[in-house]
Order: C-alpha cells, then structure tokens, then sequence
C-alpha cells in the first residue's frame, strides 16, 4: 500500500511544477513574440536605411564632364561640407552678398565683383550662380529676386 504522505508530497510537487511549467510556457511566448517584433522592426530599419541611403545619393551633386575632365558642380550645403570646397568664382559671389549691407540683386553682385555689368552677355551668366546657391541652400532669395544670406 502506498503512504498517504508520500502520495500527498508527490501530488503537492507535481502541482508545483504544473505552476511552474505554465509561467515558463508564459514566459517563452512571450519571448518568442518579443524576438518576432524585433526581427520585423530590423527589416523595417533595414529597409527605411536602404530608402535614405538611395534619396542621398539622388540628392547628392554628381560631377559633370567637360572636355573629358570631371568638373565641380556646386555641393548642396550640409553641416559637412565648407565654403573651401566651392570653386573659387562662387566663393567670391558668396562673400559679396556676405558684405552686402542687405539684400542685393545679381547686378550689384556683379558690381562688388568688377563685372562690367551693363553688357548683357557679362551679366545674363551671373545672374545664374545665385539661383544655383539658392537651389543647393547656400543662399535664400526673396520675393522680389533679390538674394540674402542664410541664417
């Protein structure tokens, strides 16, 4: 005959552990679900991180050719990239509007330069330049066409 004691003892521990399995069997869903979150939220980042890399590099200035020599195009401005990397031309139209005691248009650019800006064909191709600055981030031009520094 068995021993009441014993068979109690037997039965108190196997509910013990009938406790112990389901909270472990808890636990591990719960785990497991947390691991399948994490796998989703890598592909997410992987993904956002592929789409941000490919909007840069459509972003990024591509060097032109000219006479089969790669030519330097004006660099959109980043917190990376300084004033010394622009040509030298385009530093000069820079630090004119940087004097100016305002907002200035092409032709008082030219002027601060020595362009001869009453020739047409001298000023028609520097009245690009800002705009260029303008497109890159460099500049802001107001409503009325003139151009200004950014903050």
């Amino acid at each position: 005959m068995l021993d009441p004691e014993l068979l109690e003892r037997i039965t108190a521990r196997r509910a013990e552990l009938d406790e112990r399995e389901e909270l472990l069997a808890k636990e591990f869903a719960e785990v497991r679900a947390e691991r399948d979150e994490l796998a989703v939220a890598e592909r997410v980042l992987e993904r956002v991180s592929e789409q941000l890399a490919d909007e840069r590099a459509s972003a990024a200035p591509t060097p032109g050719q000219v006479g089969g020599r790669a030519v330097m195009l004006i660099p959109h401005r980043t917190s990376g990239v300084e004033e010394t990397t622009l040509p030298p031309d385009y530093q000069r139209i820079l630090a004119a509007v940087r004097q100016a005691a305002g907002p200035v248009m092409a032709r008082q650019v030219g002027d601060t330069l020595g362009i001869d800006v009453s020739v047409r064909s001298k000023l028609e191709p520097l009245r690009g330049k800002p705009a260029r600055f303008v497109d890159r981030g460099w500049l802001r031009k107001l409503p009325d066409g003139r151009f200004t520094t950014r903050l």
